[in-house]
């Protein structure tokens, strides 16, 4: 995942024309139910951070793509929810992982439009919680509004976190600031279980 990551951003700083269309596809993937656990998206997001404190990337830009792609990925987990929803537990990865449904279902039922809201800030339920909302048959309307909202705060939150991390390291290498902002990744991951814990108590 370190070298995934690594990889991706040394291809945008060297080539910067495709900032936008990559970070995009970064924020979609990580918030796409069924690609989500596979992609350091969250790594990523933050280690662009480190692009737009270099003055390589324009911030406007990139964080509006970062916005569009985290919609756009929650958009099509609602809508496969929506049209495929009693068959979802029979595939990957819910056939072998059933708690992940589950889990996301609860939380739904507890929280309701909130939920959508809140499960953007929670990795493990970030891209679950938009499926279950369309099997839920959640109004759209509601949806979208918390889809949009949560989104326009989340990604320019990781990208300003990404931007501050990287002036404290200074002058420290891509692959040894993309190793600190794996290391972040993983620790805001295990935040998120804990906080998901705390919400699905009771």
């Amino acid at each position: 995942m370190d070298y995934l990551a690594i990889q991706i951003l040394a291809f945008v700083k060297a080539n910067p024309g495709w900032a936008m269309l990559v970070i995009g596809l970064t924020a979609f993937v990580e918030s796409f139910v069924f690609l989500s656990l596979l992609f350091p998206g969250t790594a990523i997001l933050i280690a662009a951070g480190t692009l737009v404190s270099d003055g390589i990337l324009n911030p406007l830009p990139t964080i509006v793509a970062g916005i569009a792609g985290a919609v756009l990925g929650d958009s099509v987990s609602f809508w496969l929810g929506q049209k495929f929803g009693p068959l979802l537990p029979k595939i990957w990865p819910f056939r072998t992982h059933p708690e992940r449904l589950t889990r996301g279902i609860n939380f739904f039922r507890r929280y309701g439009v909130y939920s959508v809201f809140i499960g953007r800030f929670l990795g493990p339920l970030r891209a679950v919680v938009p499926l279950v909302a369309g099997m839920m048959h959640m109004p759209p309307l509601r949806f979208y509004a918390a889809n949009v909202l949560s989104a326009a705060v989340w990604a320019p939150a990781l990208m300003l976190f990404g931007d501050l991390l990287t002036r404290s390291l200074g002058q420290e290498n891509l692959a040894t600031k993309i190793f600190y902002f794996t290391i972040v990744a993983a620790a805001v991951t295990a935040l998120g279980f804990w906080i998901r814990r705390q919400f699905l108590v009771g």
